[in-house]
């Protein structure tokens, strides 16, 4: 047994603003959970939510997570980066080269993105969410290969990816050479135990596979802290 992903966080400064942005965005309903505080539900069951917990901190430093928006043509490109700076987005620089047919937007509160240039073969059939882009090694792939139970899809010059069974977007990982971390993760994924899985017992499971236990809570009652091989947060939520 597995854990299952049960949501990708996005820490907020502003979570209300910051919601209605990925959710006029993505095309997603929003809801305001009693365990989870404001999320974006999948639209099926190949995707997770997206919740948006609350913090004081503001962000430092470039996100060693983010999304991948694909495109069917350069008009539904240009259309999705209109949209987008519609809501509050606005273009960045984060080194990309004149050539590249990706653009590179942040959201209201800085969050990194692309809306890749339609002809990516790799993206292929993930849906409008292609990917979730991570600064990473090729261990750590491996690990996230096992903690979730989905297969790799890529795994080639250190880099790799893995792919739920059921479809859905694509989470990848570029290899070295690493960013370094500047601050705590603003982007994590929460985990789920499998049904009926005690908390402790996915915990140890987790922690053979190379995670190591940080503490409990981050403000978040029921959550265990974890950090993957590469020292990058997560949660695992107490059973409900």
């Amino acid at each position: 047994m597995t854990s299952h992903l049960h949501a990708l966080c996005f820490d907020a400064n502003d979570p209300i603003r910051l919601a209605r942005f990925w959710a006029g965005l993505l095309g997603r309903e929003a809801a305001d959970d009693s365990h989870d505080g404001i999320t974006l539900l999948p639209s099926d069951d190949t995707g997770f939510r997206i919740r948006f917990p609350p913090t004081r901190e503001r962000k430092s430093g470039q996100n060693q997570m983010h999304f991948d928006l694909t495109s069917t043509s350069l008009d539904d490109q240009q259309q999705t980066v209109a949209r987008a700076l519609g809501l509050g987005a606005r273009h960045i620089d984060v080194g990309q080269r004149p050539e590249e047919g990706h653009v590179v937007l942040a959201d209201p509160e800085g969050n990194e993105f692309c809306v890749i240039e339609p002809g990516n073969n790799f993206l292929a059939d993930c849906g409008f969410i292609g990917a979730l882009a991570c600064d990473g090694s090729q261990d750590v792939g491996y690990f996230w290969s096992r903690a979730l139970g989905w297969p790799l899809v890529w795994d080639q010059d250190q880099e790799t990816a893995i792919r739920s069974p059921r479809g859905g977007p694509k989470i990848t990982w570029g290899g070295p050479p690493l960013m370094p971390k500047t601050g705590r993760d603003r982007l994590r994924f929460d985990l789920a135990p499998p049904g009926g899985a005690d908390q402790q017992a996915e915990v140890d499971r987790l922690v053979s596979l190379g995670a190591t236990r940080l503490g409990t809570g981050r403000g978040e009652a029921g959550r265990v802290v974890m950090a993957d091989p590469d020292g990058h947060e997560f949660g695992v939520l107490a059973p409900r």
